[in-house]
């Protein structure tokens, strides 16, 4: 009789449990699909006028008779500020797990934690610290020799410098992808079997050649998992971005130049979201950048989760060869 109570309501805790997960799941994909509905419904205006030009468009005038918006430089502006900030963050952040995770634990604990701290900082503080602090500096030492020695030959030195520019705001966006992307690094490192090191000393591998043998062929998918986190920040970063890129609007915004002001999907829709008119095709039109973004976020993360499946596919059948 205990036997069959017993079983009775394991059964019930069985069921308890696959319904409360299934609403959950369920709960994900019906949020999503809401936002996907609600993007799109209320962007139909835009896509209607419009229609593909939107995608490849150039021209954004929001005045009322004369509307004509087009997303293809603000499309442009958010790959470009991302892909420099992956470019120069995430070597750093490599950098800087590989010495955490093989630092003494006085040095490395301590570290950590700070670099793990700079995740908690609001972006808003990014942004600002770049502006009155980050902005002047990096114009002076960096941006103004730069355009002095290279401008006049290369065109992504061309441009006056002004601090307020794709170059800026990539840097700021580098250091803002560090803390993510340094900490899951450092885990991963740090998950690599013991034995794998050890054995790398013993063959008379230097420091470097043991991260190169031992560490990096184990650990190179949560490395690109990593980086495509750091990578989700870049694209989808607004308020810090906003504050430094400068701004354009329109064909000036299309980036030609580091140098150059621009604007990214984010910054402007967080620039004239409260100004848009619901009458018009403004709204519509910054709703279907927003839908861009979107659609750019989910093609990033699909692809990052086909290139860490194929690359554990091939790692077990080495494994298994």
């Amino acid at each position: 009789m205990e036997k069959s109570i017993h079983h009775k309501s394991r059964i019930n805790s069985d069921q308890i449990f696959k319904l409360g997960a299934t609403i959950a799941g369920t709960f994900v994909l019906a949020i999503i699909a809401l936002m996907v509905f609600q993007l799109i419904s209320e962007s139909y205006p835009i896509w209607e006028e419009e229609g593909l030009s939107f995608v490849i468009g150039t021209d954004w005038n929001a005045v009322e008779g004369r509307e004509s918006f087009g997303a293809l430089p603000y499309i442009l502006g958010t790959l470009t500020t991302a892909a420099l900030a992956m470019a120069i963050g995430v070597p750093l952040s490599i950098g800087i797990a590989m010495f955490v995770s093989d630092a003494p634990p006085k040095i490395g604990a301590p570290l950590g934690f700070l670099v793990e701290l700079l995740a908690a900082v609001p972006s808003i503080i990014y942004g600002l610290w770049g502006l009155y602090v980050f902005r002047e500096y990096f114009k002076d030492f960096i941006e103004t020799p730069l355009h002095l020695a290279f401008g006049d030959n290369v065109w992504l030195f061309s441009g006056t410098p002004f601090g307020l520019d794709i170059f800026t705001a990539s840097i700021i966006l580098a250091i803002m992808i560090i803390p993510t992307v340094s900490s899951v690094a450092r885990e991963v490192m740090k998950a690599v079997p013991q034995q794998q090191k050890e054995a790398a000393y013993m063959l008379g591998a230097t420091k470097w050649e043991m991260f190169k043998l031992a560490i990096f062929p184990y650990s190179k998918t949560g490395l690109i998992g990593a980086s495509i986190l750091g990578l989700g920040r870049a694209v989808g970063e607004t308020m810090a971005v906003t504050m430094l890129i400068g701004n354009a609007t329109g064909s000036s915004a299309i980036p030609s130049s580091l140098f150059k002001p621009s604007q990214t999907m984010s910054s402007i829709i967080a620039n004239e979201f409260v100004e848009a008119s619901p009458a018009g095709l403004h709204l519509p039109a910054l709703i279907g950048v927003g839908l861009i973004l979107l659609g750019i976020a989910v093609c990033i993360n699909v692809v990052a989760h086909l290139l860490v499946t194929r690359m554990l596919k091939v790692k077990e059948g080495a494994i298994n060869n």
